[in-house]
């Protein structure tokens, strides 16, 4: 069967990073093919290669057959590939009808819109996808659900050949997402072809006949999903091989070498059913001081959203977080760093350094308030701080007035480490800290995390690379859609076992 669209040996290059690695990839008509893979993996690049936002730097694009290069998104979609992207990108002033039909509204007699035809056929549209709602209201009026499901059918309606769907339940309650398993089956029976890309592999094995597993930007398998088993899928994605992976694991020298993971000191922070609507589901998790607590599980499974919540960068429905016993008030970051908690982000880019400043500023940022006296901040007590932990920590700058943009990945990585040390944390939230830094780096940071725990520091570590958790980790908190799914301690701190606790089906 010949291939609707196609990826042939495509590479797409961005500065210092190949994001793409000659990846095949081939949409059949009337299958549903699932696009999984881990953060960096290449999916979302991958995709903007297919819609036109980007151009590929190698490797041929075929649709229909033919060679295609779509200039722009707009000729993607004339090209009948439609997109359904995790956010909405709809016009939310607009009427549900307006956006549905946006460009293709009936018009009569000069041109005009012919409003009765347009609510009339928006009427019908939506009644196919179990979206009940008056269709003359704005559509920001609805609730998040629904408006993914006024962006799916506007996807489907333009008479597409391919759809590609990105994260689509995202922001779906259980009702919805059966509607939307529904039309997904439609449109493979009506010959279209679907792009699924999902971390949730429940929802793969429901609705997917193959799948292409991404993995540093290039394809790690390809083939039917009936016949791979979650086990082996999820070893792909993380680049494990199971017949490499140890029985017993890579335990850690000793368990409770710091008396904090057998139950003898109480936590330095905790958190208690920590819920937000789709995305966490009632996280507990606690740190004593001392302890090094992975948080491990697949892209999406709420890691980096815990971290967010306890530290009060995300807004929650239910839970609290306690510091030493008490209750954290204020709800917010500067509220938990007053009380000893900081957070290390995923992002070092976007959320981490301050690229125009330098490598001094970088590190007193959070520390200013604490060495102020009278709203005046001394010099000489920021150069003496930031002396102090660029010898600790190793940075290699030409000095503290470098640019911080200058420097390599991994002393950006210690510059940032400094900034949250410098203002003496009870407890240290980690996210990623290893990732896109070169071995030696590597190599630093995780000894660094290891000195800390010992000085009694409590570390939170979220980390992809589950050799790392392993190794680095007292015990590990497995997370799964947003739930914690199972606790390991002791020799039960194994690869293996993390990626069975990734696998275990849900009940439901």
């Amino acid at each position: 069967m010949a291939a609707v669209l196609e990826a042939k040996g495509i590479s797409k290059r961005f500065p210092g990073v190949l994001a793409l690695d000659s990846v095949h990839l081939a949409l059949l008509p009337g299958e549903v093919h699932a696009l999984v893979g881990e953060n960096g993996a290449g999916k979302s690049t991958l995709i903007k290669v297919f819609t036109g936002v980007y151009h590929p730097d190698g490797g041929e694009l075929r649709h229909l057959g033919a060679p295609a290069a779509f200039g722009t998104p707009l000729d993607a979609q004339r090209a009948g590939i439609s997109t359904i992207y995790q956010e909405v990108n709809l016009v939310p002033m607009m009427s549900v009808a307006r956006n549905l039909l946006l460009g293709r509204e009936p018009r009569g007699r000069f041109g005009v819109i012919d409003a009765t035809r347009m609510y009339a056929e928006a009427d019908r549209i939506l009644s196919g996808y179990g979206v009940d709602t008056d269709v003359r209201r704005p559509l920001r009026t609805l609730g998040i659900g629904a408006q993914q499901m006024v962006a799916l059918a506007r996807a489907v309606a333009v008479d597409a050949r391919v759809v590609i769907m990105d994260e689509p339940t995202s922001s779906l309650e259980p009702r919805e997402v059966e509607t939307l398993f529904g039309v997904i089956r439609r449109l493979r029976d009506e010959g279209i072809a679907v792009m699924y890309v999902s971390h949730r592999l429940d929802e793969l094995y429901q609705v997917c006949d193959r799948v292409t597993v991404l993995r540093d930007g290039r394809v790690a398998h390809t083939g039917p999903l009936a016949g791979l088993d979650r086990l082996k899928l999820i070893s792909l994605m993380l680049g494990r091989d199971l017949n490499e992976v140890k029985a017993d694991g890579l335990t850690r020298f000793s368990r409770d070498r710091h008396g904090a993971a057998n139950g003898q000191e109480p936590p330095a922070v905790e958190a208690r059913g920590l819920t937000r609507r789709h995305v966490l589901d009632g996280i507990d998790v606690s740190v004593r001081p001392g302890e090094v607590v992975g948080l491990g599980g697949l892209l999406g499974a709420g890691r980096t959203e815990t971290a967010k919540a306890i530290v009060g960068a995300m807004p929650l429905d239910g839970g609290q977080v306690l510091v030493a016993g008490l209750p954290l008030r204020g709800g917010s970051t500067a509220a938990a760093i007053r009380a000893g908690i900081s957070l290390l982000p995923e992002d070092r880019k976007a959320e981490g350094i301050v690229p125009t400043l330098s490598v001094r500023e970088n590190i007193a940022l959070a520390a200013l308030p604490a060495l102020a006296r009278a709203g005046v901040v001394s010099d000489a007590k920021i150069d003496r701080m930031v002396e102090i932990f660029m010898r600790r920590l190793r940075i290699k700058a030409a000095s503290p007035n470098q640019l911080v943009s200058e420097l390599s990945g991994g002393n950006q990585q210690k510059v940032l480490l400094a900034r949250w040390l410098a203002v003496r944390p009870k407890v240290l939230l980690l996210d990623e800290p290893t990732r896109g830094i070169d071995v030696g780096a590597k190599a630093e940071v995780q000894a660094l995390i290891d000195e800390l725990a010992e000085e009694g520091l409590g570390v939170l570590l979220i980390s992809s690379d589950l050799e790392e958790l392993v190794e680095g980790a007292d015990r590990i908190l497995v997370l799964r859609e947003g739930a914690v799914v199972g606790e390991l301690t002791g020799d039960q701190v194994t690869e293996e076992r993390i990626m069975a606790t990734i696998a275990e089906q849900s009940d439901d």
